[in-house]
């Protein structure tokens, strides 16, 4: 999967919270979206394609590092990128089915493509069908383990709709789901756990703790919105002060696992300049983000988010190719 589905009402961009010494409400921001109109925008902008920045780089990570135990071919390359986009087009588009109602709600995301009624609720759910079909279908060609963990992989992804209405731990269930792509990645070329086990259960970590870090983030601009309407965060939990230091937490924990990881399987020093500049970026993002201004939010959202994910693909790549 890629960047995070879409949180209806716990997203990113720049709005205040509710009660005093709060920003007041402002509109926010929802992330990169296509400027033209015609129907092909509007169903990438429904999936928001340019979100594929987030998880597929780690997609990468995850054949580089298999590819140090087995070889890769480019059948299974092209495999992985086809059940990736499938399932990421999958949950991002039974995200807005199942969000439609609270979007409409929302002036943030009150111009998504099923408020706006630019897409059909039935358009939307014939998108999710086919690709989650052809999601199934990626994965069979790919091995029998990849095979037999495509419909656990479904569940967890379009599951996670409904996280925000029960958990405050939503970000960490979209980070969890955001790691099936570079565990995805490994499996499609070794059709095997990594041994020893917790090589890729380190790296599932990463993705874990990076993607709900900045997740925290992208839901402060919604803290009104979502205490009015009885959704969960860690913001409306902890307040902004407090998510933001959770979001820390979880950033540093992300990069010393980039680190466990890399040790753990065999990386070398391309793969650790890439930690580096992916550390450095991530220190730079918070000093974006601070209590009560959330103006620059979206470039740390959107812009760091996808440079940080792919400076760790390209120094595991480049480590390999020049073995």
């Amino acid at each position: 999967m890629s960047g995070p589905p879409g949180r209806a009402a716990s997203g990113a961009g720049a709005a205040g919270g509710a009660g005093a010494g709060q920003a007041p409400r402002a509109r926010g921001v929802d992330g990169q979206v296509l400027a033209r109109g015609g129907r092909l925008a509007s169903y990438a902008n429904f999936v928001k394609v340019a979100h594929t920045v987030f998880s597929l780089p780690f997609a990468f990570v995850g054949v580089a590092a298999a590819s140090l135990v087995h070889p890769v071919t480019l059948r299974t390359v092209a495999l992985v990128v086809v059940a990736f986009g499938a399932a990421r087009f999958a949950a991002m588009g039974f995200n807005r089915i199942a969000d439609r109602g609270l979007d409409a709600l929302n002036p943030r995301t009150a111009a998504r493509e099923l408020p706006a009624r630019r897409l059909t609720v039935a358009e939307a759910w014939a998108l999710v069908v086919v690709m989650a079909a052809l999601f199934v279908v990626a994965a069979g060609f790919l091995n029998p383990l990849c095979l037999a963990l495509s419909p656990v992989a479904l569940l967890w992804i379009t599951a996670y709709s409904y996280a925000k209405r029960f958990t405050s731990l939503s970000h960490l269930w979209l980070g969890l789901g955001m790691a099936i792509a570079p565990v995805g990645g490994y499996l499609a070329v070794t059709g095997a756990w990594s041994n020893p086990w917790w090589v890729i259960v380190l790296l599932a970590l990463v993705v874990t703790c990076w993607g709900g870090g900045f997740d925290v983030l992208y839901s402060l601009q919604d803290e009104q919105f979502d205490r009015e309407h009885g959704l969960r965060s860690l913001t409306v939990r902890l307040g902004p002060s407090g998510a933001i230091g959770v979001a820390r937490a979880l950033h540093a924990a992300a990069a010393c696992a980039l680190i466990g990881f890399g040790l753990a399987a065999g990386f070398g020093r391309w793969y650790f300049a890439g930690v580096v500049a992916a550390a450095a970026l991530l220190v730079w993002e918070h000093r974006l983000v601070k209590v009560g201004d959330y103006s620059r939010l979206d470039a740390a959202f959107f812009s760091m988010n996808g440079i940080i994910s792919a400076a760790v693909m390209v120094g595991a790549l480049v480590d390999v190719v020049l073995r």
